[in-house]
């Protein structure tokens, strides 16, 4: 086999692996919705992303193995990682608490697609770093509030209550990934994804005190939280490093947010959540707006 069938190999592997990972996390919200029927949204979280936290444990060990001790990260490195798993566990407290808060009060499709709103909401904070989004950009903007407008919006100017705490979920998930992509660059990636669960985990364990969890309520809630500890936030994350080494980061990107149109599916098919035509074309816009966003824009050229 060539260097290109090779190359144009491991793309494929790399697509349908991220694919995998968008269907992970679009089943996700079915169990986050589940499992608030059973217990708090800070219990659900405590234990979901300790859950994801010990699950990375062991690609962290394997992953430090192969490290030579020449490539062992110094005191300065170790700080720059704790750091990072403190501010990125905290701005996932802060997404997650929001996201989790909000399915309660709306519906699985909708939670997807407007979380899915950070596609858009990146580029956009970019101006605060200087990095003015081209026309594409802002076109993807009024697309998605449009696309939000008939998804949630009937006869009145105003979100409801979910579909409120669901956007603001959007705009902290934008923020977490802004964090991502400033530490993921300076430390470990796989590190940095577990110490930020551990944190997250931990943090929430303090607010899961006041909900007074009780045993026999965390039995009931055990399967969507196994899901979404284990397989949402350590099998997805892992399968999304590994699938990234070998594809485009624009593809990557489109691929990642068809959780929004596999959150749909599965709302429909294991919870009987279904979306008017109305609701459809909100759904079909934001999703445009989505891929929109992450289009390549035009290379200049250097003759």
């Amino acid at each position: 086999m060539s260097g290109k069938e090779n190359g144009t190999a491991k793309q494929i592997r790399g697509s349908l692996l991220l694919l995998l990972a968008a269907f992970i996390w679009g089943i996700a919200f079915v169990a986050q919705s589940v499992g608030m029927e059973y217990v708090g949204p800070f219990t659900f979280i405590s234990i979901r992303f300790l859950l994801g936290g010990i699950v990375l444990l062991p690609v962290v060990a394997i992953g430090r193995k192969r490290t030579l001790p020449s490539q062992t990260a110094d005191k300065k490195g170790h700080n720059k990682l704790l750091i990072g798993g403190i501010c990125c566990g905290f701005a996932l407290l802060a997404a997650s608490s929001l996201q989790q808060i909000g399915i309660s009060h709306t519906t699985v499709g909708k939670a997807g697609f407007i979380t899915a709103l950070y596609i858009v909401f990146v580029p956009l904070f970019g101006i605060f770093f200087r990095r003015i989004p081209g026309v594409r950009v802002w076109i993807a903007v009024l697309m998605s509030a449009l696309g939000l407008y008939l998804l949630c919006m009937k006869g009145s100017l105003q979100l409801s209550i979910g579909d409120t705490y669901v956007f603001l979920c959007a705009i902290a998930f934008s923020v977490h990934i802004l964090l991502v992509d400033h530490f993921s660059g300076r430390v470990d990636p796989i590190q940095l994804s577990c110490l930020q669960f551990l944190v997250c985990g931990i943090a929430a364990a303090m607010p899961m005190l006041f909900e007074a969890p009780n045993l026999t309520a965390l039995c009931e809630a055990a399967l969507p939280i196994l899901y979404a500890g284990i397989l949402s936030s350590g099998v997805a994350f892992t399968l999304q490093v590994v699938a990234q080494k070998d594809t485009n980061p624009t593809a990557a990107s489109l691929i990642m947010s068809l959780e929004s149109v596999f959150s749909v599916l599965a709302g429909w098919v294991l919870l009987g959540q279904r979306l008017s035509w109305r609701e459809g074309v909100g759904c079909i816009l934001m999703f445009a707006a989505m891929v929109l966003a992450q289009l390549p824009g035009k290379r200049k050229s250097n003759q």
